[in-house]
């Protein structure tokens, strides 16, 4: 399988930064098969889980819970002195509601999975902020379950989209100013299991930039715990 140390730098960058880090083209492809709807598109609770809840409780950090047609990610976010900007764009997103319905509609089996920008049927949905300042140099590392802002070849140009480390991707962090990687502001401290699900459904792949779930992988809602 595909993995950071088996591509070379600028396919990489191109893997994350194609349509502010992956996906494609805004409706059907007019190349062979398409994903199909999620056969549950309704979520199954409105409610983070009493698992989800105890592990925002024990976090100092705020935190939010992502239910997914895989299960559910609760995800503290490093604000204070690590990704402030990073943090507040990602909770107005929540706040707005811009989350709910959406995909992982890029999936890297044992790299990333990508999030944050499309709806059922592979419309990119526009982000409703301008793209915020690239918070990479601040310490935290590419590690497995961290959560980082996809963005483009420009380094302050992340607006909505996200990604969750499969696996460490420290070749993913900051170097310098003129190779300043990706900004991580959160991590998984409850439903790995659910990444681990997302990571290894069948995908159709029509570039390195975009590989999209064979069926479509939903977020119901993301709520803000604390």
């Amino acid at each position: 399988m595909r993995s950071l140390f088996k591509l070379a730098l600028p396919a990489v960058l191109t893997l994350l930064l194609s349509a502010c880090g992956g996906g494609g083209s805004d409706g059907p492809h007019d190349n062979g098969p398409w994903p199909k709807p999620n056969p549950t598109p309704f979520p199954p609770t409105s409610s983070c889980s009493s698992t989800g809840l105890q592990a925002a409780a024990q976090s100092s950090w705020p935190s939010v819970c992502m239910l997914t047609s895989s299960g559910e990610l609760v995800i503290e976010l490093y604000d204070l002195g690590y990704a402030p900007a990073t943090v507040a764009n990602f909770l107005r997103l929540v706040a707005d509601g811009y989350y709910r319905n959406t995909l992982f509609h890029h999936v890297d089996r044992d790299f990333i999975v990508q999030a944050g920008g499309y709806t059922s049927g592979q419309y990119l949905k526009p982000p409703p902020y301008a793209p915020i300042v690239l918070e990479s140099n601040n310490g935290l590392s590419n590690r497995r379950g961290t959560v980082a802002m996809a963005r483009r070849s420009a380094a302050n140009s992340a607006t909505t989209q996200f990604f969750i480390n499969v696996v460490d991707n420290p070749g993913l962090d900051y170097k310098s100013v003129a190779d300043p990687g990706y900004a991580v502001f959160g991590r998984v401290i409850s439903g790995m299991n659910t990444l681990d699900a997302i990571n290894v459904v069948p995908t159709y792949f029509y570039s390195a930039s975009d590989i999209r779930p064979r069926q479509e992988v939903l977020i119901y809602w993301v709520q803000r715990l604390k």
